[in-house]
């Protein structure tokens, strides 16, 4: 625990603290020795980097219960599932880069139970480098982030149908016999047409907004 607090630049009072109040885990223990590890210092150190910021040690306990309780990285992404999504490394204060004060922890375990973010070790992984980018970018335009994630629940419900319809299309109507291989090659098409429709689906409703 000294040659902790040490490394960290606090006090063993003040790592004690932090323990009681469970906003690090627990040491691996040999006997009567507590062994602590990077892991242990990582956090200790995102802990005071969210201190600087401003965020309160209530809250920071909050963020650290929905982080050690989240979903782990390969549970969120799929072992051997195809994406074409890039994932997102990020520590718990990048991710309040993203956010500020929206980095709540309501809105993390939101993010979490939607699939957004996972954890691997001591970082956080989202899903997606272009939901992370839109959600931020909606984010600065002024929309809370609890309304973006109850958005995203709708958005991934309709994705489902979609990717249900175009399945089914491919794989079981027609006489073509294509292949799971072939729905894999086919992707392409059907974004193409998921876009094209949302694009005019906008138009419509714009143009029946009345006009200034």
């Amino acid at each position: 625990m000294e040659e902790l607090a040490r490394e960290a630049g606090i006090t063993v009072r003040t790592l004690r603290f932090y323990r009681e109040r469970k906003l690090i885990p627990p040491p691996r223990r040999e006997g009567r020795i507590a062994w602590y590890d990077e892991d242990h210092l990582a956090r200790l150190r995102t802990i005071a980097a969210l201190l600087e910021r401003g965020h309160t040690l209530n809250g920071i306990a909050e963020l650290a219960e929905a982080f050690d309780h989240g979903r782990d990285v390969g549970e969120l992404l799929g072992l051997g599932a195809p994406t074409e999504e890039t994932p997102v490394r990020l520590s718990p204060e990048e991710l309040a880069d993203f956010f500020g004060e929206e980095a709540t922890p309501e809105n993390l375990s939101a993010a979490l139970d939607l699939g957004y973010l996972g954890t691997d070790g001591t970082d956080l992984v989202h899903i997606s480098r272009r939901l992370l980018d839109t959600s931020a970018a909606l984010v600065r335009e002024g929309i809370p982030l609890a309304d973006v994630l109850a958005a995203a629940h709708r958005v991934r419900d309709h994705a489902d149908a979609l990717a249900e319809l175009f399945t089914d299309l491919v794989l079981t109507t027609g006489t073509a016999n294509l292949t799971p291989e072939d729905l894999q090659r086919l992707r392409p098409l059907a974004k193409n047409v998921v876009e094209a429709e949302l694009s005019m689906a906008l138009d419509r409703r714009l143009s029946r907004r009345p006009q200034p």
